[in-house]
């Protein structure tokens, strides 16, 4: 289906993951501004900033496809969000059209919705609720999606990703947990989708106590297999009677709804 697909974001945690996984269904470009040692057979490489206009153009040029999980992973300054995330973001999306991409995929995040009440029951139609500069240039990648398909057709999904990680590591997780390999379904899904549109999907696994209704995404298939439940017993051992009225409690978002998120370094 795909001749090659570009993946930003390649030398990062989930971009790792991907990497091999991708490369065993499609010929993929792996793009990062941090080298790539060690490409795998038939893999090609680009080493470029997000926020190098012509540079993103040329990585998208031959893909039919882009997985877009480049970016500043957590809160920084706005110039920081500014340049990698929103800038970014944008290169991403213009390469595409320039390129005659149709379809591209874009890590979304938690954090675009992170000021909902942890009570609330949201679905695909929630609109964002940033907690961050950072959850701001997730909602931005979400809007700019929405505008690519609607003027020129590239079909669009925005994955709001929960925790990403091989376990969850809090009591928050048990929520937001995705696993790895939960992940590469929710990809390939919407990558063999034979019309994708424009979509927006939370990244989550099949826990218990999810908080994320990916039902009017339904059509897609994805079905994710792991529950974050499992690790509940070990998490919940030694576990503190929580502050409702906390930030970090009161809302989906946690620790990026209090005045001290996880912040990106500024030099």
């Amino acid at each position: 289906m795909y001749k090659r697909i570009l993946l930003t974001g390649a030398a990062g945690l989930l971009g790792q993951y991907l990497r091999p996984e991708l490369h065993k269904r499609w010929p993929i470009r792996s793009c990062d501004m941090r080298p790539i040692d060690k490409p795998l057979p038939g893999e090609e490489v680009a080493t470029c900033d997000l926020a190098d206009r012509e540079a993103i153009f040329k990585a998208v040029e031959g893909c039919d496809a882009v997985l877009h999980f480049g970016a500043i992973s957590i809160e920084g300054t706005f110039d920081q969000i500014l340049q990698a995330n929103i800038n970014g973001t944008y290169n991403v999306f213009e390469g595409a059209r320039r390129a005659g991409t149709k379809r591209v995929i874009f890590a979304s995040s938690n954090h675009a919705i992170g000021y909902y009440p942890r009570e609330s029951h949201i679905d695909s139609d929630a609109q964002p609720r940033p907690d961050t500069y950072y959850g701001v240039s997730k909602s931005f990648g979400e809007s700019l999606g929405s505008m690519y398909w609607s003027k020129y057709g590239i079909e669009h999904a925005s994955l709001r990703i929960g925790s990403c990680r091989e376990e969850p590591v809090d009591r928050r997780g048990l929520s937001t947990w995705l696993s790895f390999r939960d992940l590469h379904q929710m990809i390939v899904r919407c990558l063999e989708a034979q019309r994708l549109g424009y979509a927006i999907m939370y990244g989550q696994s099949n826990n218990t106590r999810a908080w994320w209704d990916n039902s009017k995404v339904a059509h897609l298939g994805f079905q994710p297999q792991d529950n974050a439940e499992k690790f509940a017993p070990a998490l919940l051992k030694d576990a503190k009677l929580e502050n409702p009225e906390d930030p970090a409690v009161k809302y989906m978002g946690g620790v990026f709804c209090t005045d001290n998120p996880p912040k990106w370094p500024t030099n």
